[in-house]
């Protein structure tokens, strides 16, 4: 059966990478965060019923909380349907990246994110694989480590929030979690190569 043809994305999009090391406040993750540039024409509905038809459910349409926080119950995907922002990724130290509407990006549970720069129009469809329950934590003194060990604990999704089995989201979060220097429990650091 074939996608409706108001949910078919654009031509497939190669995901950026974006990768954070714990930083002593919030646990990041060793998988990466995906950023799909342009991955849909920008309409809501358009990417809620492609989350949906994925198996990433529970969905909301907001902005993104200008705090920084993280998720240890889930990892989440946000879908931009208007305007544009900049979203910190990995904590104080971590990345910058501006979102644009049509953007995706993949959150992987436990990389802190904050919205420090959108104007109001700005908006998201956010949802979580299996339709997953998500916390909100802050990187506060008592999260850790239950929040490590639920984090560790949680699968690799099944689907690819855009392309489904085909999609690059578990063969990427694959490779990721099976380097290595990864093969260690969230909160200790890697040792030096």
């Amino acid at each position: 059966m074939q996608a409706h043809p108001v949910v078919r994305q654009q031509e497939f999009v190669e995901p950026e990478q974006f990768s954070f090391k714990d930083d002593g406040v919030f646990p990041n993750n060793v998988l990466p965060v995906l950023l799909y540039r342009q991955a849909f024409k920008p309409e809501a509905f358009i990417v809620k019923r492609r989350f949906a038809e994925n198996d990433w459910t529970n969905s909301w349409r907001n902005g993104v909380y200008s705090f920084a926080h993280y998720h240890s119950t889930t990892h989440e995907v946000l879908g931009a349907y208007d305007g544009a922002m900049t979203l910190r990724l990995g904590g104080e130290h971590g990345k910058n990246v501006k979102m644009h509407a049509g953007d995706v990006i993949v959150i992987p549970a436990g990389v802190a994110h904050q919205n420090i720069g959108g104007g109001r129009d700005f908006a998201v469809v956010g949802a979580y694989p299996d339709g997953r329950e998500w916390d909100l934590l802050r990187g506060r003194a008592g999260e850790r480590p239950k929040a490590d060990r639920t984090i560790a604990a949680l699968p690799i999704p099944d689907y690819d929030p855009i392309y489904g089995v085909e999609g690059p989201l578990r063969q990427i979060w694959k490779f990721a979690s099976a380097k290595p220097n990864n093969l260690r429990p969230f909160g200790k650091a890697a040792s030096p190569a």
